[in-house]
């Protein structure tokens, strides 16, 4: 019955917005993130573009309404890049060298997302051209008189993994809040490259000596925040499982680069419409569905690690796209995670792809979501978030009644204790 009160309490309170990230870093129990001992759920999205236009004054306030229409959706954790390298209003602009107005944009994000209660996923360099990434690390090795070959080779050319080494964000003090990114509670966890791939090395192990070398060094920096690898989900070629991929392989393998002692989650993207571009909508929905339950399945009983299911969307560039295709696959992401958050699997939650603020015009890719333009598949976040959010409490409420239970057990042998024997011997 004291049960049954817990759960009508926490599902029929009243309970907007978001709670203001606390002084509380986000941890793991076995198969479960936790957030000051009780289960943490995740619903979320990408923006990454904030510290873009943050970097631009005039702009911040596309990146606070954003935020805002975030936490009054009860959307919880913000996946965003930390990087821009080469170019122009470059964060790094050669090796170790910063432009100070954009790292004071990224600075505003990161307060902001603290006040807003959003806490955030930042990603540390870019597996394509776009802000650099590695094609930009390799380039800026070469113009050091390096003798390098493929892109590939930021993964093994000692120089250009020195570069990725000095790249200062974690140890950077906020010029707004004084306090280091690795020390602040706002961030969730640092992701070590947006979607890695080594085609050239189809056996993986450059990839997992790379996340393996990365994952030890970040975390001899920052003990505080959980590390994952940026990972899509594709199953190498030593894993029984790659029949599930899309009919390609990228040189990493979701099974053994998620096994890396320094990797503390597992993470998952899915674009079957980019994936499957000339299968029909149903088909790409049936691939999402078992890409989603594989990977589920091996997480909670292989890697035994949370899962964040980190990118996936539907794009409105796509031939025949409507609403109701989105919400569908919106949904069937959804169904899944909480299916299996529900019943004390590994999934904890997802971002979608991606967030954006009105007045965005040149930033939209197709997969945009302005919450206030898109009034069913905004109602579909909407719940999963206060599902997931009533999920947490409700676990919380269920560990503290076991809490309970355990101290009056305990009390109870302390009160019988001292009669054990009375009288003999007197």
């Amino acid at each position: 019955m004291k049960l049954l009160v817990v759960v009508l309490v926490l599902l029929f309170c009243p309970h907007h917005g978001v709670e203001a990230a606390g002084g509380e870093f986000i941890g793991i129990s076995g198969l479960h993130f936790v957030l000051n001992g009780n289960p943490f759920f995740a619903n979320g999205f990408n923006a990454y573009w904030l510290m873009t236009l943050a970097s631009d004054p005039s702009q911040r306030d596309k990146v606070s309404s954003a935020l805002s229409d975030a936490s009054s959706h009860e959307l919880s954790v913000a996946r965003t890049w930390a990087f821009s390298d080469g170019g122009s209003n470059a964060l790094q602009y050669s090796p170790g060298s910063y432009n100070e107005q954009t790292f004071q944009g990224l600075d505003f994000v990161v307060s902001e997302a603290g006040k807003y209660g959003i806490r955030l996923i930042l990603s540390l360099v870019n597996s394509y051209d776009n802000y650099g990434g590695r094609k930009q690390y390799v380039q800026w090795a070469r113009d050091q008189g390096h003798e390098i070959g493929s892109e590939d080779e930021f993964f093994t050319d000692p120089v250009v993994k020195g570069y990725f080494k000095d790249h200062t964000v974690l140890t950077r003090v906020n010029n707004i809040t004084g306090v280091a990114y690795k020390d602040d509670p706002t961030v969730f966890a640092w992701e070590l490259m947006n979607e890695p791939r080594c085609p050239s090395d189809l056996s993986g192990k450059s990839i997992q000596d790379w996340i393996t070398e990365m994952a030890a060094y970040l975390k001899s920096i920052d003990s505080n925040h959980l590390l994952e690898a940026g990972l899509e989900g594709f199953y190498g070629e030593s894993s029984p499982q790659k029949q599930a991929n899309p009919g390609f392989q990228v040189g990493t393998d979701f099974i053994t680069n998620n096994q890396i002692p320094g990797i503390d989650f597992a993470t998952l993207h899915s674009y079957p419409d980019q994936w499957l571009p000339n299968s029909d909508d149903q088909s790409q929905l049936a691939f999402l569905n078992n890409w989603l339950d594989v990977h589920i399945e091996d997480a909670r009983d292989v890697l035994r690690k949370p899962l964040l299911v980190t990118e996936f969307g539907k794009s409105s560039k796509d031939p025949g796209f409507s609403s109701e295709q989105r919400d569908a696959m919106f949904g069937a992401v959804y169904s899944k995670i909480y299916s299996s958050a529900s019943s004390g699997g590994a999934t904890a939650g997802s971002c979608f792809w991606q967030l954006m603020a009105q007045g965005m015009d040149s930033y939209r890719d197709g997969y945009e979501v302005v919450l206030s333009e898109a009034p069913s598949t905004t109602r579909i976040i909407t719940v999963q978030s206060r599902q997931l959010r009533y999920l947490g409490r409700l676990r919380a409420g269920e560990r503290n009644i076991a809490k309970l239970k355990k101290a009056k057990a305990m009390r109870e042998k302390q009160l019988k204790a001292p009669h054990k024997g009375k009288g003999a011997g007197n």
